[in-house]
């Protein structure tokens, strides 16, 4: 009996030993969970084919940007425990059902590349209850773009505004040649801002950022828009519409040097006193970027006209027009001009017959030119409203047809109106693009436009029209003007 008591009392220690280990076992247990390991990075459900985005080798591996909400697939080891996972610092949610011990599927999260911590840009850290690993991942703002400058004729110390795409990161940046040290960077990548440097040399604007260069090259080659009154007197302002027309090296009107002009901030026009014209000819503009040259002539009443009631008189002696010169109310024309005077017009009414001015037929665009594009080719006239216009339509009817032309410079939309008048005389210009068929439902001109040319003529190029006023709103509306030198000329 003491014998085996004996036995059982010497396998006591041993018992005791093993239940102290059994807590021990467990606890080793947790702690020796295996720390993440990755060896690659793969688009989920890639097409046409699997594509490889990262194998953590910074010198090989392809940049991703744009990445944000497409899913990835984290290949490696130990993956099925993750407590966080980072892409350049910045935190993404994750499911773990989509997870396994050797691949974790994870949405790449939003990411705000001017506000993340730089030194953890290109990286992704995974997190266990086992531990964490970084590898490279080269996800980060694509090569950056330049679409626009917003004033290149800025004075030195203007704010000026460089727009473009992915502008972050930004390590060198240069305007027209000149290094530019303190700029301010768009949270979205979306502009840099800086202030106008003292000298420029060029025309090339120049960034650099972590993820590429980009060279814009500043084209600003003017572009002529139109002239106030092609057909002015000596002595009167004239004005050239327009964009980029400042800075000019050179101006020529009607083949005459004008010296001495004024240019607005934002070179959407230039102003001068017209001198005295010795002959008709083009507008010409020159600047450092380049130079604009109107197809069409000015000081020129004769090329393309319809009637100028002068050398070209064409008016059918009927309507409502009254053939005069030197009226006081349309002072800085010095020739003969028509002037409708229409009063009390009532509502949807104005029948060419009692607010026309009835042209004969004429060339409106030589035959050899009848194939061109309908929008290089346009109606103008000068014209004089003195008091203020709204409510009324200036119809012009071609006499092929039917298509009509409105003008009506007083509808802003198509709600909103403001009375119209001028400062003396002006040129107008519609393009024949404006000249539309009539409409059962819509009216007037208002319906399909022109396709060619000859809808317009006729084969011919030759067609009579009519001017007229009519009122195609609810109340009653008037209308007084001058208008003179009606002609179709090229414009492209």
């Amino acid at each position: 009996m003491k014998k085996i008591l004996d036995a059982r009392l010497c396998f006591l220690p041993l018992l005791l030993i093993i239940v102290a280990l059994l807590p021990a076992c467990k606890k080793n247990s947790d702690n020796n969970i295996m720390p993440p390991v990755i060896t690659s990075v793969r688009l989920y459900n890639p097409s046409p084919k699997d594509t490889l985005l990262s194998t953590g080798n910074p010198e090989t591996d392809p940049n991703l940007s744009g990445g944000t909400g497409r899913y990835v697939v984290i290949i490696g080891q130990n993956l099925q425990n993750a407590t966080e996972i980072s892409f350049d610092g910045v935190p993404t949610s994750f499911n773990l059902a989509l997870f396994a011990p050797n691949s974790a599927v994870v949405r790449i999260p939003n990411i705000n590349f001017s506000t993340i911590d730089t030194t953890k840009l290109y990286t992704l850290q995974y997190k266990t209850k086992g531990g964490s690993t970084t590898f490279s991942f080269k996800l980060g703002p694509a090569v950056p773009t330049i679409a626009a400058v917003s004033n290149i004729y800025a004075e030195p110390g203007d704010s000026v505004y460089v727009f473009g795409a992915n502008l972050f990161l930004v390590q060198r940046f240069s305007y027209r040649g000149t290094a530019i040290q303190s700029f301010k960077l768009d949270t979205n990548g979306t502009s840099i801002g800086f202030l106008m440097p003292a000298a420029t040399t060029n025309d090339q604007v120049s960034v650099t950022t972590k993820s590429g260069v980009v060279n814009f090259k500043i084209i600003a080659t003017p572009v002529i828009a139109g002239v106030s009154n092609e057909n002015a007197n000596p002595g009167d302002s004239v004005y050239i519409y327009g964009t980029y027309l400042k800075n000019l090296q050179s101006l020529t009107y009607a083949g005459t040097a004008i010296t001495s002009y004024k240019s607005s901030k934002s070179g959407n026009y230039v102003g001068f006193v017209l001198p005295t014209l010795t002959q008709s000819g083009p507008v010409s503009v020159t600047t450092e970027f380049g130079t604009a040259t109107t197809v069409y002539k000015v000081n020129d009443v004769a090329t393309g006209s319809i009637s100028n009631w002068d050398s070209n008189f064409n008016w059918q002696y009927w309507g409502a027009g009254q053939q005069t010169k030197g009226n006081p109310n349309f002072s800085g024309n010095s020739s003969t001009y028509f002037v409708l005077d229409i009063s009390g017009l009532a509502n949807n009414d104005g029948w060419p017959w009692t607010t026309n001015i009835p042209m004969n037929a004429a060339q409106w665009v030589p035959q050899a030119n009848i194939t061109d594009t309908v929008s290089h080719w346009a109606f103008k006239f000068e014209v004089n409203i003195p008091k203020a216009w709204n409510g009324t339509t200036v119809d012009i009817v071609s006499g092929v047809n039917g298509y009509i032309a409105r003008w009506e410079p007083w509808q802003k939309s198509a709600t909103t109106t403001a009375p119209y008048l001028t400062k003396g005389w002006v040129t107008v210009t519609i393009p024949l693009t404006s000249f539309r068929k009539s409409d059962p439902v819509l009216g007037e001109g208002m319906g399909a436009s022109l396709t060619k040319i000859a809808d317009l003529t006729g084969d011919s190029g030759n067609t009579s029209c009519i001017m007229y006023i009519h009122n195609y709103g609810t109340s009653v509306a008037s209308f007084y003007g001058a208008v003179d030198n009606l002609r179709v000329v090229k414009i492209k």
